[in-house]
């Protein structure tokens, strides 16, 4: 079991901070391919070949379900590894300046982060950011931050602790 570090708790990331950088990811992921098809489609107009216009004529007849499953589990892919290869901050977290950490304030592993976002594919756990924690954070004992509330009071304790300290010149 882990800890729980109150400074953690104390600058976790508001509802509003978590329900806007997931709101940013899912634009910036869907203009990801809005702008893959329109290359698509300049690429096919340019050498005739129509490659990718079949292509996308096909995934519009693959049917609703099937979709929002291919769509989910691309997405899962996108934040996994974005959030992986940026040490816990998406596009949507860049902007807000928030922060995936673990509840000791440990930076998640690739297992904490795989877990994390497989929560995510819960039913309904876009709906758990209302309550104190998302699914995916609570089972995954991850939580957001906001950096720099986070760091202010980190650096805070760090000067209170150095204060009498000799200085070796």
């Amino acid at each position: 079991m882990r800890t729980y570090l109150k400074i953690i708790e104390r600058h976790r990331a508001t509802k509003w901070g978590r329900l806007g950088s997931i709101v940013i990811d899912r634009i910036v992921f869907n203009l990801f391919f809005f702008a893959f098809a329109l290359i698509g489609g300049l690429i096919d107009g340019m050498l005739g070949i129509y490659y990718f216009t079949k292509f996308f004529d096909q995934l519009a007849g693959i049917g609703r379900v099937a979709d929002i499953v291919i769509t989910n589990i691309i997405f899962f892919c996108y934040i996994f590894l974005l959030e992986y290869f940026t040490k816990g901050r998406s596009i949507g977290k860049f902007v807000l300046g928030t922060k995936v950490v673990m509840t000791d304030g440990t930076e998640p592993t690739v297992k904490d982060y795989l877990i994390r976002n497989i929560c995510r594919l819960v039913p309904f756990d876009g709906l758990s950011f209302l309550g104190e924690n998302g699914w995916h954070d609570s089972w995954s004992d991850t939580r957001v931050i906001n950096i720099k509330n986070y760091e202010a009071e980190k650096q805070a304790k760090s000067d209170i602790e150095d204060l009498g300290k000799k200085e070796i010149a």
